[in-house]
């Protein structure tokens, strides 16, 4: 992990020194700000809080605005360093920021004073480098959960384009993951060079197209030689394929499912959502799995016994709505032990779920309902839709893992910032470490 300081002071900083980050414009930035000064705000925010960080003063800044953006655009600022200057300890920094489709949007120069001194966590006052870290608290903490875990043996998927290298080096250098890369070498060297990584002596294994890297990294997991998997640039349905191979895939006596772990600005811990991503419409045994799947994931983020609300459209059985009763038999279940280690309580709807006012008016008596740690969707389309109205008009981030196979495995969306996809990898560890202790179930 990182030695604990929070910045560069003008001492250790080299020509050639690089930072990145991403970030997406939400409603209050938009409020805020407007579309227009977001971006240069955003390079400056990304020099006084990643390079060279807290401490630091901006002198100077000439920038070009070049293309335009919208709300829920996503933006990569990278930050280059071109120049010192020991007069003032000036650091010239070449400042980019791009969509994610990978036009320009702002470009040009920035003129700093670096900090002297290091400034170790908890000790800046910077008001930009506080104001960052407020925001997705929920993700940062479970990477400092994190910090102390052993790094988990990772094999990556065809990472064969700079953003799904980047983001695995990212996990490697913050002490998450060793990594194999699996896929195509000319490809991933390529992606490195365009990324300007240095891959040093990290083990590739060369194969000649995304299916046999599928296929190569289960193989891997499969006998035992890495801890998990981290998806590359390859469709998910090919990696998922070669993981549910009957013959020679990562299936275990459960069923597969994908939680997402939400940070929502407005809910006080992380929010975990199942599923919506793999499973389209399970069936009571499915479901089944994907509430125990969720419940074990919130034992490993320190939960030890999680509320689980099951969703419908109503906090009543009906019999003309099968969530319903699914969600009534899933409680019973839970009653009789065949669901364990969580307090399960439905049908809810969304607003019970999540609402101590919208529970108490509607007279629901419940443990769960308003103070949930896990919500079961009844299908994918509604969990999908719900994570997704979450993260666009809620502001909320997301980490999302496969739970169910032998081993963890990162599914990450173009869309993820850094911290997202860094909080991804944590979750992975921390469920890996888990296991390690022979506390997993599965």
């Amino acid at each position: 992990m990182a030695n604990g300081a929070q910045n560069r002071p003008y001492s250790q900083i080299s020509i050639g020194d690089r930072a990145e980050t991403t970030s997406r414009l939400n409603h209050e930035d938009m409020r805020i700000l407007g579309e227009g000064l977001w971006p240069g705000t955003m390079l400056i925010n990304a020099v006084c809080t990643e390079l060279p960080g807290p401490g630091t003063v901006p002198l100077a800044q000439e920038l070009v605005y070049e293309g335009s953006i919208g709300l829920g655009d996503t933006v990569t600022v990278t930050l280059e360093v071109i120049d010192k200057q020991d007069d003032g300890r000036r650091v010239i920094l070449d400042a980019r920021a791009t969509r994610e489709d990978g036009e320009p949007v702002i470009s040009g120069r920035i003129t700093v004073s670096a900090p002297a001194e290091e400034i170790a966590n908890g000790e800046t006052d910077s008001m930009v480098a506080s104001t960052s870290r407020g925001r997705r608290r929920q993700l940062r903490r479970l990477l400092r959960m994190a910090d102390n875990v052993e790094p988990m043996s990772a094999a990556v998927v065809h990472p064969v384009d700079a953003l799904s290298l980047h983001g695995a080096i990212q996990a490697s250098e913050h002490g998450l993951m060793q990594l194999t890369l699996v896929g195509p070498e000319y490809k991933i060297r390529a992606a490195a060079d365009e990324a300007g990584i240095n891959l040093g002596d990290l083990p590739i294994i060369d194969v000649e197209h995304s299916h046999e890297a599928a296929e190569a990294a289960v193989d891997l997991a499969r006998r035992g030689e890495v801890e998990g998997l981290m998806k590359g640039s390859l469709h998910t349905d090919e990696l998922m394929g070669a993981v549910v191979n009957r013959q020679k895939g990562l299936r275990t006596e459960r069923r597969i499912s994908h939680v997402y772990a939400m940070d929502v600005p407005s809910y006080p811990r992380p929010l975990l959502i199942s599923d919506a991503a793999i499973n389209i419409s399970p069936s009571l045994a499915q479901k089944r799995d994907i509430c125990q799947n969720a419940i074990e994931l919130a034992h490993a983020l320190g939960v030890e016994q999680p509320r689980v609300a099951i969703l419908s459209a109503t906090e009543s059985v009906n019999p003309d709505i099968p969530s319903t009763l699914d969600a009534a038999a899933l409680c019973k279940m839970a009653d009789r032990g065949q669901i364990f280690g969580g307090l399960l309580d439905g049908p809810l709807a969304f607003d019970n779920a999540i609402s101590e006012s919208a529970a108490r008016t509607k007279r629901i008596t419940s443990q769960v309902a308003g103070n949930p740690d896990i919500l079961i969707a009844p299908d994918l389309e509604s969990g999908n839709m719900m994570a997704k109205q979450l993260y666009y008009l809620a502001d909320a981030e997301a980490a999302g893992i496969v739970l169910g196979a032998r081993v963890p495995i990162v599914l990450t969306s173009r869309a993820d910032d850094v911290i997202a996809r860094l909080a991804s990898c944590a979750i992975a560890v921390l469920v890996a470490e888990r296991k390690r202790r022979g506390l997993a179930h599965l």
